[in-house]
């Protein structure tokens, strides 16, 4: 009977669950999706049920097209710095309160003078609390929901929770815990410390350990609700934001990985966790042990170009600006869009600027500006957005000799060459990180079980499938343009801020 890994991605959006043969081969996955609820502007949630749900669908469309397929580990993957918050007898108290929920900036600034500052919180930490935060959310919940609160006794990520139903087990790992803003990522370990100066409770969060360190098994509940055989072993996996890199082959120092799905990331391994700088990356524990792994997530990429694909439909009147009809669109224009910039800060924006009332702009438009130089400035922009994280990299001694592009945009091959352009490297995609976070989850089940006998084994599963190479001179153009575009958010942010309190006044 083939042998294979399990890889299941608790998405924003839907569950992924991915059968990888031992040999190294993609055998099959399946998706299953799900909504959110947004009940106030700023506010993300989502009911932890949709989670089980949605793995069961995909798990199980999975196991019946593959039933000649002995499944001898798990690896979990799921959304970062959500909280799942359950009573003592583990039932789900709220809809979790998701990564990209902006409720808690109150409550972050409050933890930071508490802990003496943000540069006595980075002594704790090496990461700011930033919003979204799970740390900030258990803050929230006890300044505005004190009666859950009290009633609160375990907190999960959403990962983490499908663990639990899955097991019965309740843990986590050191990759998801570092987004917590309460995990000391130097020590790989809880910061008891901080917890106690920010009059948190420890026992909220589950034992952590080791990525690919076994944390259960397969319960028999668990078996029977997602059609598995009791007793195969469960992983400890990994934070989408971080399990992605592996799964695109990044392990090495000089290994950068872009990716573009709903939000924007630029990440890199490390061997040594260095200082952050101004807390403007997000520091954490890498899902091989022994290494760590820098970022920085802009929360305007994919979402952008969804945003512009409506604003497009709403004007023409007609369905048929398709993403691939915004790249044509695109492609029609010239590197740098003809002096438009775009900032794609619709959401606010986490990196390198925490800054929640940023907002979007197009600068620059003329009479002679149409859709290609538009389309294309919204391309654009999110590059700019991804090489403005990268910039505080550098500053922190981190390069890039190749950027491996993953997510939706990867598909793009403009896309692509705007990043090999801008970055002045080569840019890969590479076998797998299509199937983004799940790919990477299975890889590491692979590592836990014993099928690889190192990451870097693992990660040389991936390999490329295309590559772009740098244009000088449209290089230079694009160079330009950032320019323009590093400048903007400090000469507009005041401006912005009072957009955003004009605007908040208006909804009142």
């Amino acid at each position: 009977m083939l042998q294979a890994v399990l890889g299941i991605d608790i998405g924003t959006s839907g569950c992924k669950a991915l059968l990888l043969g031992t040999h190294g081969t993609l055998i099959g996955s399946e998706t299953a999706t799900y909504d959110l609820a947004q009940p106030r502007p700023g506010w993300t949630e989502q009911d932890p049920a949709l989670w089980i749900e949605g793995a069961r669908a995909s798990v199980g469309r999975l196991v019946s097209a593959h039933r000649d397929v002995e499944i001898v580990g798990i690896g979990l993957s799921g959304q970062m710095h959500g909280l799942t918050p359950l009573d003592e007898n583990d039932r789900v108290l709220r809809p979790a309160l998701l990564w990209n929920d902006q409720r808690n900036g109150p409550e972050c600034a409050e933890m930071t003078e508490r802990a003496g500052g943000e540069d006595a919180l980075r002594g704790y930490t090496n990461n700011r609390m930033l919003i979204g935060y799970t740390g900030g959310k258990v803050a929230w919940m006890r300044n505005h929901e004190a009666d859950l609160f009290g009633r609160m006794k375990h907190v999960l990520n959403p990962k983490d929770y499908l663990r639990l139903v899955l097991t019965g087990e309740k843990a986590t790992e050191v990759s998801d815990a570092s987004g917590t803003g309460l995990f000391d990522i130097r020590a790989r370990t809880w910061s008891l410390p901080l917890m106690q100066r920010l009059d948190i409770d420890p026992d909220l969060f589950p034992a952590c350990h080791e990525s690919p360190e076994v944390t259960g098994r397969v319960s028999r509940s668990g078996g029977e609700l997602f059609g598995l055989r009791e007793g195969i072993p469960v992983v400890g996996g990994g934070g989408d934001s971080v399990i992605q890199t592996i799964g695109s082959g990044v392990i090495e120092p000089g290994d950068v990985q872009t990716t573009i799905g709903t939000a924007g990331i630029v990440a890199s391994a490390l061997d040594t966790p260095i200082d952050n700088p101004e807390g403007r990356l997000q520091v954490f524990c890498n899902v091989a042990p022994g290494k760590w792994h820098a970022m920085g997530v802009s929360l305007n990429a994919g979402f952008a170009m969804s945003w512009y694909q409506r604003v497009l439909r709403g004007v023409s009147g007609r369905d048929s600006w398709s993403y691939d009809d915004v790249v044509a669109s695109a492609a029609e224009s010239i590197a740098g869009s003809h002096g438009l910039v775009f900032l794609p800060y619709l959401n606010g924006e986490r990196a390198p600027h925490s800054d929640p009332d940023a907002r979007g702009a197009f600068v620059g438009l003329t009479g002679m500006h149409a859709a290609p130089e538009m389309s294309r400035a919204v391309m654009e922009g999110v590059t700019f957005a991804l090489f403005d994280i990268f910039t505080v990299m550098q500053q922190a001694g981190i390069d890039a000799r190749v950027v491996k592009a993953s997510g939706g945009g990867a598909r793009s091959a403009l896309w692509r060459q705007m990043q090999a352009d801008l970055f002045q490297c080569d840019v890969v995609t590479t076998e797998g990180a299509a199937e983004g976070a799940a790919f990477g989850a299975a890889l590491v089940a692979g590592l836990g079980v014993g099928v690889f006998e190192s990451a870097e084994q693992a990660a040389s599963l991936c390999k490329p499938l295309t590559r772009e190479a740098p244009d000088p001179a449209d290089g230079r153009a694009l160079r330009r343009s950032f320019e323009v575009y590093q400048a903007l958010y400090p000469a507009l942010c005041d401006n912005m801020h009072a957009l955003a309190a004009a605007a908040a006044e208006s909804r009142a």
